[in-house]
């Protein structure tokens, strides 16, 4: 079981006696609102002398004979706020004496000063209990021992762990930088559905669902990927969202079964246009959320300011000895790994497809050495039913990837407007789903029958935003920039 924030019997029944004296002075013991006149953070850049009215979570608490020192938190930060006998009377002093705990809420009217000291804080003329605690707040948030408690009272691991707070504030930051980012390109942000017919656009396993209403069964989404693309077919020039996706499968540090997605599309560009701007992107966002381009992550130093290009096809080449490209058949791509002494025959087993076996391979073999960031570009065509064709061998696509620290940031390509050949290679999906593999792309008929319509040239790419926001906040595991991850 994991840890969770016990309260004794006694301090659960202190703090419900405290909350009856609260009542006893003031009638109510959870207030329902409080006249602020600054958060925190506002009030720290006030001067000396500037009347303030700021409420908070109390975070500490010191008494020193007639005078009281502690601390209020919001979102925004910490103040430290001072309470003298003298400055509130008596009563007042003697009450929150008695019936004050870390955690409770308070409002706080007073001045601003700085101590001997050199910190800033509110000096009380009048203070009113909000609302009254029941449980304490913890005294230790940190550790491994604490992880899965953090993850699940959330709300306290931001109160006591200024670290968690800022990577969390961090992240909601970059999206709204990165919505400005697309706007400001001439993108409008769209939504498409969560629940469908089909869930496609990826090669992942969906979740099922049953709605009632139609008695029928769906699929969550598993990528927004051909709603965004039928929007240009509609009209729209540049088209994005911010989608929560869910995918069926493993689940580990760096992959959660519900995560966000930021996905673009624009009408007339390739994909070395959207290579581009996709740098562009990147280097905008960790200049204005980090400061520099050189960041750290996970003790590995990382520098966005240039970029790499590896060729998948031919590295794929060098590991095979062989082209992959000549493959069309699971089987004797297995035999020729096996012959190779890279894998044996009871690991490639399970694989049932050419696009399975290929990023079995590129998992274990590539991707955990590829540190700074890196461009991979030229795929073969099986491993993405949605991608362009090469003009000059139609057995690769235009696509690409972008790495850093061994992990995938995003993936884009052009976009296959080819119903001919989208209709081929949803079939040969279908043989793959045929032959045991579970996240192979689902097809889409109606998919079809929209590009059958006329699509224009189109470039796509998906970022995984939980991912790309540990990286930037050098933070160790998605989950700690989800302010309220999945638990089992």
């Amino acid at each position: 079981m994991p840890e969770q924030n016990i309260i004794s019997t006694n301090e659960l029944e202190a703090r419900l006696q405290k909350s009856e004296n609260i009542r006893a002075r003031d009638g109510v013991v959870w207030k329902d609102k409080y006249e602020r006149t600054h958060t925190i953070a506002a009030a720290r850049e006030l001067p000396d002398g500037a009347a303030v009215r700021v409420p908070g979570r109390v975070t500490a608490l010191r008494w020193l004979g007639k005078l009281m020192f502690g601390r209020i938190y919001d979102i925004g930060g910490e103040i430290q706020f001072s309470l003298s006998l003298g400055d509130i009377g008596e009563e007042l002093f003697k009450f929150l004496k008695t019936n004050l705990d870390m955690g409770d809420f308070i409002g706080i009217a007073g001045e601003i000063y700085h101590t001997t000291a050199g910190e800033i804080t509110v000096k009380g003329a009048e203070v009113v209990v909000l609302s009254k605690a029941l449980r304490p707040l913890p005294e230790k948030f940190h550790g491994l021992a604490d992880t899965e408690t953090r993850y699940r009272q959330r709300y306290l691991d931001i109160v006591a762990n200024k670290e968690s707070r800022d990577a969390i504030l961090g992240r909601f930051q970059m999206t709204r930088l990165w919505r400005e980012f697309m706007w400001e390109h001439d993108f409008t942000e769209i939504e498409t559905p969560i629940l469908q017919n089909v869930a496609s656009g990826a090669a992942a396993k969906p979740f099922t669902t049953h709605h009632n209403a139609l008695d029928a069964d769906f699929q969550l989404r598993i990528s927004p990927e051909l709603f965004l693309k039928e929007a240009i077919a509609a009209g729209f020039d540049r088209v994005f969202e911010f989608a929560k996706n869910f995918r069926n499968e493993g689940m580990d540090p760096m992959h959660l079964q519900e995560f966000t997605m930021v996905e673009w599309y624009s009408a007339y560009w390739d994909f070395n246009k959207n290579i581009e701007f996709t740098w562009a992107l990147m280097q905008f966002l960790i200049t204005k959320l980090r400061g520099t381009l050189q960041i750290e992550y996970q003790g590995t130093p990382l520098d966005f300011s240039k970029y790499e290009k590896l060729d998948y096809t031919a590295k794929m080449g060098e590991l095979f000895g062989c082209n992959i490209l000549d493959f069309d058949d699971a089987a004797a791509l297995r035999k020729q790994l096996v012959a190779n002494k890279m894998f044996s025959q009871e690991e490639l087993e399970p694989l049932k497809s050419l696009p399975a076996i290929v990023d079995y391979v590129y998992k274990r073999k590539i991707r955990p050495n590829l540190i700074q960031p890196t461009f991979l570009y030229n795929y073969p065509a099986y491993m993405v039913p949605l991608a362009r064709r090469n003009n000059d061998d139609a057995r690769r696509i235009d696509m690409f990837q972008l790495l850093a620290s061994g992990a995938e940031i995003c993936k884009g390509y052009s976009e296959l407007i080819n119903p001919i050949q989208q209709l081929a290679a949803f079939e040969e999906q279908a043989k793959n789903i045929a032959c045991g593999d579970e996240e192979a792309f689902n097809p889409d008929n109606e998919f079809v029958r929209a590009m059958e319509h006329g699509f224009p040239p189109i470039s796509g790419v998906g970022v995984g935003v939980d991912r790309l926001a540990s990286i930037i906040f050098d933070q160790p595991a998605l989950r700690d920039v989800i302010l309220f991850p999945l638990m089992k």
